[in-house]
């Protein structure tokens, strides 16, 4: 066999074992055998939630205009506030613009959470960021469908607290889901991309 030969069959043979090896890591990670990444319609979905004034919320309510979506809950001592505060922020550069785009804040507590709770936490912030619960099983549909972790955490003395994705979402004007949306960073150049999806 000619070196030149050998020189070959050496690089395919570390392409293949290379692409062995990261499948192998794929599996071990996840679990399951690679395969095609999930597309964007596999985030979000159809829910039906109550806002914070007791009225029925579902996704063809925010039809028609691109919408921001976060969960929380109002017991939050950090995450939650500061986030409605940035979004707050964004909607006040966004200016007239505003009242074209939507944002929905769904609790991940619904056992706290009533909509009488959201209301008076909805207060502090833009009158146009609508806060969602529901029961426990509408509130597991939704975040199945935008992929949320959110799990309860026993505190000392007897109450708890919540682990959840604190991710915040971009839906298109149709309600598909375009990507994360990115708020730390300047109110102005948070508005400005929220502007491209008008």
């Amino acid at each position: 066999m000619s070196p030149r030969i050998a020189r070959l069959l050496l690089v395919l043979s570390a392409f293949v074992g290379g692409l062995v090896l990261f499948a192998a890591v794929i599996f071990v990670v996840t679990g399951r055998a690679p395969g095609p990444i999930a597309g964007a319609s596999a985030v979000g979905g159809p829910f039906k939630l109550v806002d914070q004034n007791s009225q029925p919320i579902t996704e063809q309510d925010l039809i028609g205009h691109p919408y921001l979506v976060f969960f929380g809950f109002t017991h939050c001592p950090d995450v939650c506030p500061t986030t409605l505060f940035e979004v707050s922020e964004i909607f006040r550069k966004l200016g007239p613009d505003a009242k074209n785009v939507r944002a929905l804040f769904i609790t991940v507590d619904p056992e706290r959470d009533t909509p009488a709770v959201l209301k008076d936490y909805m207060s502090s912030f833009d009158p146009r960021v609508i806060g969602a619960t529901g029961d426990s099983a509408a509130i597991m549909s939704v975040e199945k469908a935008f992929r949320v972790y959110a799990k309860k955490v026993p505190l000392d003395g007897g109450g708890y607290t919540m682990d959840h994705t604190a991710l915040v979402y971009l839906m298109n004007k149709d309600g598909r889901f375009v990507a994360p949306f990115n708020i730390k960073r300047r109110p102005e150049e948070a508005a400005a991309d929220l502007k491209r999806y008008l």
